[in-house]
């Protein structure tokens, strides 16, 4: 009897392990989406914050962070399919 319950939970804690492993991995690739999409304008952004912090003016990186966001914000809208793979 023992040696069934044991198997069992070695079982459960197997697929519990399993499920947590396909959500760390789907965490890791949206977040490499959301960066390679994005990634300009929070490089932009964190370089801004980090130069306002130290007392200089960040005026040109806010600039070329809209910029970079708009740029962004045209590309996800525009339509993506197989006849325009290699299109950037």
């Amino acid at each position: 009897m023992k040696l069934s319950h044991t198997c069992r939970r070695n079982k459960q804690l197997g697929q519990g392990m399993t499920e947590y492993i396909v959500i760390v991995a789907l965490i890791a690739v949206s977040a490499i989406t959301v960066y390679s999409l994005f990634g300009r304008t929070l490089r932009d952004q964190t370089a801004g914050l980090a130069m306002e912090m130290s007392g200089q003016d960040a005026g040109d990186n806010i600039s070329t962070a809209k910029t970079n966001a708009n740029t962004a914000t045209t590309k996800a809208e525009t339509a993506k399919n197989m006849g325009s793979y290699n299109e950037n």
